[in-house]
């Protein structure tokens, strides 16, 4: 029986049992079962020729990656947003590999790839589905690209073939410490009362894999799941937003109530309806933020912005000027929004945040 034979007779198994009290252990060993047969569909060993590359080369300041079914506007998308032309028509599967592009905004360059449709089965492999999704583990987030005609049937089909390789969306790392040892059986303690885990099913889970001895913290009340994606730790957790495009086909009732779930947006490619509130709620989704540089007696230099992360220090920026910057650091001056008086001195550890000035100045 082959690894996709031993998966679906799994899921099938998982389908059939109900879940209760009775049955939580057997489907947590479950679970753990189809998790690591998973991993080893995503590594298959390599036997034939090396084929055509399908990854792009990282660039600019973030990567999107855009998913959808065959069909849902995403080469229209990509050649209305950068200047890169995907060929896009009525019929399926216009786009056979990995086309890159590039958005300009606000002072950043956004890399957004256009993969193949996606179809039901890629994580299996079918239709280049496993390459597409290698690459969208890759990126800073997803825009997965809906028919709003048909939405939900394609959203949970996306979601259910992305989980099931290991991309976690719109969801954190699971508070769970976890290390395994060399001897001493296995340690157990939670910070919380847990609800869904018990300590015989976390030791059932581990036998799985074949793990006797480890130090086993749960900060929060995890899921069996949440638990074995601690232990696979190949996992992936991105930001997804959720585009329904095609709007203009569709009643007003059903526009504003796709318009009203949590992480989507709605837009018109044909139209070119809403594409500027899509641009500003990704630049959210990004955690992206401008900074400006400032030489001693000059005005700032607003024409060159060095883009960074979110939440990132005064040491991060220096490192981003040139990498031998932070020795030679005496104090900098800020002006902007994370100082209480403008400009105010600082040191290396000073949080920035967006459209901040900054000058440096060195021992």
């Amino acid at each position: 029986m082959g690894i996709l034979e031993k998966i679906a007779e799994i899921e099938r198994e998982i389908a059939r049992t109900q879940k209760n009290k009775a049955t939580e252990y057997h489907l947590g060993l479950l679970k753990a079962k189809l998790a690591k047969y998973r991993v080893q569909l995503l590594e298959p060993k390599s036997t034939g020729p090396k084929g055509e590359g399908f990854d792009v080369m990282k660039s600019g300041d973030a990567r999107v990656a855009l998913i959808g079914f065959p069909s849902v506007g995403k080469s229209t998308f990509l050649s209305l947003m950068t200047s890169t032309a995907s060929e896009a028509a009525s019929y399926e599967f216009t786009t056979l590999t990995c086309i890159p592009g590039v958005i300009e905004y606000k002072g950043a360059n956004i890399q957004l790839l256009d993969l193949p449709g996606i179809i039901e089965g890629a994580a299996q492999g079918k239709g280049r589905g496993r390459q597409v999704i290698a690459v969208a583990r890759t990126a800073d987030v997803v825009i997965m690209m809906l028919d709003a005609n048909k939405g939900e049937v394609q959203r949970e089909l996306l979601e259910k073939e992305l989980e099931s390789v290991g991309i976690r969306l719109n969801s954190s790392k699971p508070n769970i410490y976890f290390k395994p040892k060399k001897g001493g059986g296995l340690s157990y303690n939670s910070t919380v009362p847990l609800t869904m885990c018990s300590e015989k099913l976390v030791q059932l889970i581990l036998h799985e894999y074949k793990i006797f001895n480890a130090e086993v913290l749960f900060r929060e009340d995890s899921t069996p799941d949440e638990f074995i994606d601690v232990i696979v730790g190949n996992r992936v957790y991105i930001p997804c937003l959720y585009v329904y495009n095609k709007v203009d086909q569709i009643s007003i009732e059903v526009v504003d109530r796709l318009a009203h779930r949590a992480h989507s947006v709605i837009i018109s490619c044909g139209m070119k309806l809403n594409l500027d509130y899509l641009l500003e709620t990704l630049w959210e989704y990004l955690a992206l933020i401008c900074i400006y540089t400032k030489k001693r007696g000059e005005r700032p230099d607003f024409n060159d912005a060095i883009i960074m992360r979110r939440a990132s220090s005064v040491e991060h920026v220096c490192h981003r000027i040139h990498r031998t910057l932070g020795s030679q650091f005496k104090y900098a001056l800020v002006w902007g929004t994370s100082t209480k008086y403008s400009p105010q001195r600082v040191g290396l550890s000073h949080i920035m945040e967006h459209e901040d000035v900054i000058q440096i100045v060195k021992k």
